[in-house]
């Protein structure tokens, strides 16, 4: 039976041991058993079936890899299989086979590893095959087994082979007896149909809560080792922040010192950008200061989409004064309030930088766009009520590989510009504050970065 905790590629191997095993077993039954449990002896057609079966076996076997992951050819194979065990099953004795139950395998290796719709498609196919051979029951068959009944009855007591109508009774009795087995083959039946419905039932659905929990759990693992990356790269930072701290200060007290003896306005254009370079380190090493003290107290506050929109124009302008910004924002998103932190601004400062340096890498100039929107939905008493806010965040690059796009922001990943650390970060802060980041290329070239943020309820409604 395939195991849901293994690769689909194991469970695919596993099957096609089991189509070998189930030949070998068909062949067993044929050559030793066949008079203990009452084979009828095949046809030579059946000999040509079970070559097929071998080609078709050793074929699977060698390919199994191509069907991973592919749900429509597996459900071929299992259709496959229904179909060479009802055709043996047939040469075989048909209903009276005591193996007919093996029909029901290729349903229950469906209902673990398929959708629903395919352990459905071969109850209803084999449930068919089962009543078809119902039917096809040679009378002669009941007949045969009713009357060695009636001589087994008979051989009891031999003097009643002595009185006058000896035939009538056992007449009499074999009638009953094939009446009393054509009873038993419509209980078989009956019993077949339902234990396939419970397999495709009850199998499929705790088959589908495994499924579920799996996904569940793996999500959780990613999620896990993603923190344990995020834990380590705080690490390394709070480090390598603390031993900037030093080395800024002096460079502060440098400049000071040559502002004031600069003589020309080359010297003096040079003191300003650094003056600039060094305003921009002192903000970034005092936001992370608040940052991480917000962080470790879990401390959260309420603030208005409006204020959060103006504090990262206003960062924007102070650490890349050279980056346009196209901002548009919804009435209904102005007066919207988020549950914040300090690391919110960082994060959303990340994403329009990236944006801005891909924009300019592209030959069109440091520009972003960003548009900020409330998603709403109708609640149950018909009232439109706001769910969450969207930014938006689009550049003007040439775009992100497409093999990166969905795990840029889950992991960090080679590429020539980089690790992806910067979106692996912000990612990792709308996690916390119960939003998502999404990637995705614009219809009209580049990449937009969506973010989506909860809503605070109304009744927590208080303006930072």
């Amino acid at each position: 039976m395939a195991n849901l905790n293994l690769p689909f590629s194991a469970n695919q191997q596993q099957l096609a041991l089991l189509r070998l095993v189930n030949w070998g077993l068909k062949i067993g039954l044929i050559v030793f058993t066949a008079d203990l449990f009452g084979l009828t002896t095949p046809p030579i057609t059946l000999s040509y079936v079970l070559i097929i079966e071998a080609c078709y076996v050793g074929f699977s076997y060698r390919f199994h890899r191509l069907s991973i992951d592919n749900h429509g050819l597996l459900f071929l194979t299992l259709l496959l299989d229904t179909l060479f065990w009802s055709t043996w099953l047939y040469f075989t004795g048909g209903a009276t086979n005591a193996f007919v139950s093996l029909l029901l395998l290729p349903i229950a290796i469906s209902a673990i590893t398929l959708p629903g719709w395919a352990p459905w498609s071969l109850t209803a196919l084999s449930t068919a095959f089962y009543s078809l051979m119902i039917i096809n029951i040679p009378d002669h068959s009941v007949d045969d087994t009713a009357n060695t009944a009636a001589d087994m009855h008979a051989g009891h007591d031999m003097s009643q082979m002595a009185m006058d109508m000896p035939a009538n009774p056992n007449m009499s009795h074999s009638m009953n007896m094939s009446m009393d087995m054509s009873s038993h083959y419509l209980g078989m039946w009956f019993n077949f149909v339902i234990s396939a419905l419970v397999l495709t039932i009850t199998v499929g659905f705790i088959a589908k809560r495994i499924r579920q929990k799996n996904v569940e759990l793996r999500y959780l693992r990613e999620a896990q080792l993603r923190q344990e990356k995020i834990l380590a790269l705080g690490t390394a930072s709070a480090q390598m922040a603390h031993q900037l701290a030093t080395p800024l200060a002096t460079l502060r007290l440098l400049v000071d010192e040559i502002s004031d003896t600069a003589e020309d306005a080359e010297q003096t254009e040079l003191l300003a950008d650094m003056e600039q370079a060094l305003n921009r380190c002192e903000v970034t090493l005092s936001d992370l200061r608040l940052a991480t003290e917000s962080i470790r107290e879990q401390k959260q506050l309420q603030q208005s989409v409006a204020k959060l929109v103006a504090l990262l124009s206003e960062q924007v302008s102070l650490l890349m004064p050279e980056t346009q910004i196209s901002l548009h924002i919804s009435p209904e998103a102005e007066t919207a309030i988020l549950h914040t932190d300090m690391s919110l601004l960082p994060a959303l400062l990340a994403l329009v930088q990236n944006g801005a340096q891909a924009s300019e890498d592209n030959q069109q100039g440091a520009k972003v766009d960003i548009n900020i929107s409330v998603s709403s939905s109708r609640s149950p008493s018909t009232q439109i009520m706001p769910q969450e806010i969207n930014i938006m965040i689009r550049d003007y690059g040439v775009g992100i590989a497409t093999h990166l796009l969905s795990t840029l922001g889950s992991n960090m990943v080679s590429s020539p510009k980089g690790l992806g650390i910067a979106v692996l970060l912000s990612h990792t802060s709308f996690e916390r504050l119960g939003g998502k980041l999404y990637l995705k290329a614009h219809p009209q070239g580049g990449t937009e970065a969506i973010v989506t943020l909860p809503l605070a309820a109304k009744a927590d409604h208080t303006k930072v």
